[in-house]
């Protein structure tokens, strides 16, 4: 979906980049917390690049028991830093997020039929990223997308997916 989404006539070129997880070398543990300074590998510091560059992040990925992948937390952990997405502010007075004006979309598969993670769980994911994640840097979410049950669908659905997923690529 995320190739889709990038390849699509409109977004390809320059007016994209896409990253693709599971193919950086990077540590996706905060070791120290914010207490000792954890170098970046050079693919975080690029991406840190390509996030400051960006107007809108689309984020694709899958549901697991409820969570966005250890992966991808691990990523935004050891990505979203004091003094690129946030700033102290002297005395303790609160933060200041330094990625304001950006806005996001969310392409979630998910094995679980929607209406159980919604209304049994709360969708836990979305309110993760929408409050303290998204929100806290000043990225706006402006849309999700939900596809599931995955494990349960046809190759047809799956195309019809595909075209969802390439026409909010359109309307971009």
């Amino acid at each position: 979906m995320a190739r889709t989404y990038a390849q699509t006539p409109h977004m390809a070129g320059d007016h994209i980049r896409l990253l693709q997880l599971d193919d950086l070398d990077f540590d996706p543990m905060l070791r120290s917390g914010y207490q000792r300074p954890q170098d970046l590998e050079p693919c975080l510091r690029m991406a840190q690049d390509d996030i400051a560059w960006a107007d809108e992040l689309v984020l694709v990925f899958p549901i697991w028991w409820g969570g966005m992948p250890a992966l991808l937390k691990g990523f935004l952990d050891r990505m979203l830093l004091p003094g690129f997405a946030f700033r102290y502010e002297p005395k303790g007075l609160g933060l200041t997020p330094l990625l304001k004006g950006k806005t996001a979309r969310l392409i979630i598969t998910m094995d679980t039929p929607r209406w159980i993670d919604r209304w049994l769980c709360g969708s836990p994911v979305i309110r993760q990223l929408r409050y303290p994640i998204l929100r806290f840097y000043g990225i706006k979410l402006r849309e999700v997308l939900f596809f599931s049950p995955f494990i349960l669908s046809s190759l047809s659905q799956r195309q019809d997916w595909i075209e969802r997923v390439r026409k909010l690529a359109h309307r971009h």
